[in-house]
């Protein structure tokens, strides 16, 4: 483990933020439930006092100082990686990240990541940034969008839309079923699963609220529905982890039961048993692409729409879907 200290002295224009929302956004390189967990640990001082609250209001003038341990960090190498990009410009990169690569190195994964390849790009252009700035992430076997941060500023910029819910996430799904109603929210709390700690969970333990929207796309029969979500709040692997919950989970999805026959079936009638086999033939991940992504620009304030068609593997999933029940 490694001791570290962060300190900040509160400006003008942050006076009045949470506590725990200032200190994401001010570089302190830690997710906001993890500054949470200091905050409430006593890790934090402001103006020489412990302040334990993340919803302290901090002032002008206030001196923040957090002191804690984190684990030794990975040297982040630099890496030629082929990512297809969406869009850049001086400040952002928005990328169509392919299913089966790593957002951030960690144990494990420490080569191979997005993170590598884009600290490769940014020093090719001999940019001041030294890492670049990860502001949301998507699961290794989720496809779609996400925009990165090229500046301080950016990154500053697009957390404090994410806090906000000015950005806006869009995502398609294959569900298993086809009896939810139209559309819904679910809104229920997600924390680490309470046995298995490789896993999330819908618990009332140690979790923050997660708040999911869905409407129904396109039914197919009454195997499977084509679902858009969004997302109003930003929780590990929450898509997954709700539509388990409410049952109709994400086709292909080994960890929260989209590959298990007895969850599958309580869903699905037993008589379409030879289809799904062959669905999860072509489903070898969660079938969850994050297909659009809306937020205002950092510089030029000015609203960002972006959208992206499935990947190869959806699609064929789709054509198979469409083709098998396009009569009913």
């Amino acid at each position: 483990m490694k001791f570290r200290t962060f300190e900040r002295n509160v400006q003008k224009d942050s006076e009045g933020k949470r506590l725990d929302i200032y200190l994401t956004i001010s570089g302190i390189g830690l997710s906001r439930s993890k500054v949470n967990e200091l905050i409430k640990e006593g890790k934090v001082k402001v103006n020489g006092k412990v302040v334990d609250k993340p919803s302290y209001k901090v002032k002008s003038g206030d001196h923040i100082i957090v002191e804690y341990e984190v684990e030794e960090e990975y040297e982040i190498v630099p890496e030629d990686i082929d990512i297809p990009i969406f869009y850049e410009d001086e400040d952002i990169i928005v990328i169509n990240k392919p299913a089966g690569i790593v957002v951030h190195p960690a144990k494990g994964h420490i080569r191979g990541t997005i993170v590598n390849a884009v600290l490769k790009k940014l020093m090719d252009l001999q940019t001041d940034r030294t890492r670049p700035g990860i502001v949301h992430r998507l699961d290794k076997d989720t496809s779609g969008l996400m925009v990165i941060a090229k500046t301080q500023n950016a990154v500053k910029n697009l957390a404090e839309q994410i806090q906000k819910r000015i950005m806006k996430r869009y995502y398609k799904a294959f569900v298993w079923g086809t009896t939810m109603k139209e559309k819904g929210t679910i809104i229920a709390p997600i924390g680490r699963h309470p046995v298995d700690r490789k896993r999330m969970a819908v618990t009332p333990f140690n979790s923050k609220m997660a708040i999911t929207h869905y409407r129904i796309l396109k039914k197919f029969s009454e195997v499977a529905t084509l679902l858009e979500l969004k997302l109003d709040t930003g929780r590990t692997h929450q898509i997954r982890v709700h539509m388990e919950y409410i049952g109709y989970p994400v086709i292909g999805d080994e960890v929260y039961s989209g590959k298990d026959p007895r969850k599958i079936f309580k869903v699905v009638p037993s008589i379409y048993k030879d289809i799904v086999n062959e669905i999860l033939k072509i489903a070898n991940r969660q079938m969850l692409h994050a297909y659009k992504l809306i937020f205002i620009h950092p510089t030029k304030n000015e609203e960002m729409v972006f959208e992206t068609q499935f990947p190869k593997d959806i699609q064929e999933l789709y054509d198979f879907l469409t083709l098998k029940f396009q009569n009913i």
